[in-house]
């Protein structure tokens, strides 16, 4: 990839953009600010549905058994009240509309993957525990990525409490499921792995990095915007090459920031971009094994 052609393109954008670009289980090719800390957004349901299969996995967790669906949830500022979520921020009413009612976590875990819901992050983050997230980040190898609360928690955020990712730590946490679904490791099972995998295949808002595709690739996906940030991670299933980790993180903090359409088109001219390098990408691991295959079609 021409790494200065593209570091010049991107100088000229306002706000910063970060970028991870490379094989499965090996370093990246091209980076830019990838240690670089932004509010994480949707992305951080990626580590929450790692911690969900680690506890499930553990014993502590059923993920086929039904729990309540409600709508109070316990702050991570200890001396707030419950705190709740709105459904005109939610991109997925079916969760809502089980309310007072029960749903599996297994499909909560769904949702908040495929459609997004905030309802159903929430759900989960309250059976899963913050500190099982927190360990999901740090068996990753993150760096810098947290999840301090979750979805909508506004005392917690008054109290500077909040939820961070960098590209990097995004690529390690997509790395080590993907990895992960061909051979033990640090995560979950080769199973679970997969089954997560599966999920994240299964998105239902093939925006930014998706756009930036061929129409019928295979990925597996998240991705997460705010005002003034847009992010998109996934793990890329060519057809003719190897599979690849992009990642890209953008912040805008101006008053006058580019609007999300604007920011979703970035994201989608970036993923355009390496998906035409993919053929530079294809290394070898350092085990001398060529990269993850895709996860079977189901």
């Amino acid at each position: 990839m021409a790494g200065d052609d593209l570091h010049a393109w991107l100088d000229r954008e306002p706000g910063m953009i970060s970028v991870y670009a490379g094989p499965l289980g090996a370093p990246p090719v091209w980076t830019r600010h990838a240690e670089a800390t932004h509010y994480a957004a949707s992305t951080m349901k990626l580590a929450v549905l790692a911690a969900l299969h680690r506890v499930a996995e553990a014993g502590d967790l059923d993920l086929d058994a039904p729990v309540e669906v409600v709508n109070s949830f316990t702050s991570a500022r200890p001396d707030a009240p419950p705190y709740s979520c709105r459904r005109a921020y939610d991109n997925d009413g079916e969760v809502w509309d089980r309310i007072g009612g029960q749903a599996p976590l297994r499909w909560l875990a769904e949702r908040m993957i495929v459609r997004s819901s905030n309802l159903a992050t929430n759900l989960v983050i309250e059976h899963v525990g913050r500190p099982a997230i927190a360990e999901v980040w740090r068996l990753a190898g993150a760096r810098h990525s947290v999840t301090r609360r979750g979805i909508e928690d506004f005392a917690a955020r008054e109290a500077q409490i909040t939820n961070l990712v960098t590209a990097a730590d995004l690529a390690a946490l997509l790395d080590a499921i993907a990895t992960g679904a061909t051979r033990p490791g640090p995560l979950a099972s080769p199973g679970g792995c997969a089954a997560m995998l599966d999920v994240l295949c299964a998105q239902q808002i093939r925006q930014d990095i998706a756009e930036g595709l061929p129409a019928d690739t295979r990925l597996a996906h998240k991705n997460g915007w705010v005002r003034g940030v847009r992010h998109g991670a996934a793990v890329v299933y060519p057809d003719d090459a190897d599979a690849y980790l992009i990642v890209v993180c953008t912040t805008d903090d101006r008053t006058d920031a580019r609007d999300d359409v604007d920011a979703r088109q970035l994201v989608a001219d970036i993923s355009r971009r390496v998906w035409h390098a993919r053929h530079d990408l294809t290394i070898l691991t350092p085990t001398g094994s060529p990269a993850a295959p895709p996860p079977p079609r189901r």
